[in-house]
């Protein structure tokens, strides 16, 4: 397909490529292959709040970028860091709470816990920031945020008044909270792009669990222990209906947690494409290249490349998807706003070099783009 002359603006702006390539990376990469050195390259990388956040916001923002040691959803030593721009502070919940951070054989979402998401929110709010914003996706754990509680000193215990372990399972022997939580005065947000209520069938235990290493039974356990805890945050906060609330399930129920702490639930993609100004971008834009690791049917609902693609669509603009791996209908991508979809297992042939060499495929298939969209 030839559609456009040589100096073409092409706008890249692609998530990361989970487990191989952030964000930036993947943009530098397609940047690097594409050539035709007439055409003017934007590179806006992105992301919903999960694996990423802070890297993008970096690239995009600048500011200072503080180191925070912290642990990992078994509790073992990890470093995070925060993001100071402008007078706000972000957080990355991925960082201490990560799937990415366990070995399959490691993943139970009965016991591992968001403490480690705690000791990063105590740290941004003592750095002095007016707001802090929570990037949420991408967890391992199940837990409601109770782990993350803990640490700021609001530990949910049992009937005796001692703690519970950590975890999602035990707080269906939840009480109370054994004390308040110690956190500076600040405007809270928590960015994700999921809409998730925390418990039933669309909640955090049924919907995200499994992926997470839990059974069927375990997700009949944690969905009620959710529920009783839920039941608990109500009651410590003097809120209502905290289960049902939007993104009240995001991270595994962080998202409620946050919210009991007096949080505001945002768009990730719509607050960071709001930072970088993407609308902009894309008004100015002759083409569009975004992407993903994998591509398939949940990044036509809401994910990065959904966004894109719709607002490509509404431009008119050609949207070019290059992913590691393609699980979509030539339909379904077309009606979201898809005009091409290339992938580095169909131009290697092979997965385990798609996962190796994603840079090299990257750059290869850009160079391809170039030559097709720049004659």
């Amino acid at each position: 397909m030839c559609c456009h002359t040589p100096g073409v603006r092409v706008l890249i702006c692609p998530d990361k490529f989970a487990g191989t390539l952030s964000a930036p990376e993947v943009a530098r990469a397609v940047a690097d292959g594409w050539a035709v050195p007439t055409d003017e390259l934007v590179q806006r990388p992105l992301a919903d709040g999960g694996p990423g956040f802070v890297d993008v916001l970096a690239s995009a923002l600048g500011g200072r970028r503080i180191p925070v040691g912290t642990v990992d959803p078994l509790g073992r030593p990890v470093q995070g860091e925060i993001l100071y721009a402008n007078g706000v502070a972000y957080v990355e919940s991925a960082q201490a709470c990560g799937l990415h951070l366990l070995t399959q054989e490691e993943r139970n979402p009965n016991t591992t816990t968001s403490y480690g998401l705690g000791l990063l929110l105590a740290a941004a709010a003592e750095s002095g920031a007016a707001q802090v914003v929570v990037g949420l996706g991408g967890s391992a754990v199940n837990d409601a945020g109770a782990g993350m509680l803990a640490a700021l000193g609001a530990a949910p215990v049992d009937v005796a008044g001692y703690a519970l372990p950590y975890g999602g399972a035990p707080l269906l022997t939840a009480e109370s909270l054994g004390g308040t939580p110690q956190l500076r005065p600040i405007s809270l947000i928590a960015a994700t792009d999921v809409d998730n209520p925390l418990t039933g069938l669309h909640g955090a235990s049924n919907v995200f669990g499994p992926q997470k290493g839990a059974t069927r039974d375990d997700v009949l356990r944690l969905d009620a222990a959710l529920e009783h805890f839920a039941h608990v945050l109500e009651k410590a906060f003097k809120i209502d209906d905290l289960a049902a609330r939007p993104g009240a399930g995001a991270a595994g129920g962080i998202g409620a947690a946050l919210i009991a702490l007096g949080g505001q639930v945002t768009s990730g993609i719509g607050l960071v494409g709001t930072l970088i100004g993407l609308d902009r971008e894309l008004d100015a834009a002759d083409l569009v290249i975004t992407g993903e690791g994998s591509f398939d049917h949940q990044s036509l609902r809401g994910k990065v490349v959904a966004g894109i693609a719709a607002g490509a669509r509404d431009r008119g603009l050609p949207c070019v998807v290059l992913a590691g791996r393609n699980e979509t209908g030539h339909r379904e991508a077309s009606a979201a706003g898809v005009t091409e979809t290339h992938t580095l297992v169909e131009h290697f042939g092979s997965v385990g070099t798609a996962m190796a060499e994603p840079a090299r495929g990257l750059r290869e298939l850009s160079e391809r783009l170039s030559r097709q969209w720049s004659r």
